[in-house]
């Protein structure tokens, strides 16, 4: 199965079971990117936010006119923090965003329930590693982008370029089919 892909300077389609890189800088406007990726051609999606709260992620999906009755959204940050959560159909919750085995726990159980294009945006891997450490969100993107081959979907992950240093990049860089690179002035560039 494959996907379209609307994203500048990008294939205009991926097949299933495609993971993707997306490099920003810290303070980047990764939103667009993102969004666009979830909201074309897709019959579901799952946000697995390590950044920002459940609620956040719905305020920038309503913002981006992105179809919410097609999200799932797992929150990793809310039950750490102490804010009020009430599990429902599209918000789903771990403990923190380093209980990595929750998370990937969490997105099969969002593949294995869901028909038709699924996409996964994982927003962020940096803070998982910041979380847990770089071997953990390493093993745990494998993880994900394993599942996803498994269940022909395809997923976005993002990776701060200015966090992390060379080598870990590079070894980020190596698990991925596509890497899309974002500059502090928006542009685009990618490698597939």
């Amino acid at each position: 199965m494959d996907y379209t892909l609307a994203i500048d300077n990008a294939p205009d389609s991926i097949p299933g079971g495609t993971g993707i890189l997306l490099l920003h800088p810290s303070i980047g406007e990764t939103d667009r990117i993102d969004t666009d990726f979830l909201k074309t051609d897709t019959d579901h999606f799952l946000v697995i936010s390590t950044r920002t709260t459940a609620r956040e992620v719905e305020q920038k999906l309503e913002h981006y006119d992105v179809d919410e009755s097609k999200a799932v959204v797992l929150d990793t940050l809310s039950v750490e923090r102490g804010y009020t959560r009430r599990r429902t159909d599209s918000v789903h919750y771990v403990s923190a965003p380093d209980d990595l085995d929750g998370i990937v726990s969490q997105t099969r159980e969002f593949l294995e329930s869901h028909d038709g294009k699924l996409r996964v945006s994982v927003d962020s891997v940096t803070e998982m590693a910041y979380y847990a450490d770089v071997d953990g969100a390493h093993e745990a993107s494998e993880r994900l982008l394993d599942l996803l081959d498994e269940h022909d979907a395809v997923g976005l992950f993002h990776l701060s370029n200015e966090v992390h240093d060379e080598a870990t990049i590079q070894r980020f860089r190596e698990l991925f089919d596509g890497v899309i690179e974002l500059d502090v002035d928006g542009k685009v560039e990618t490698e597939f």
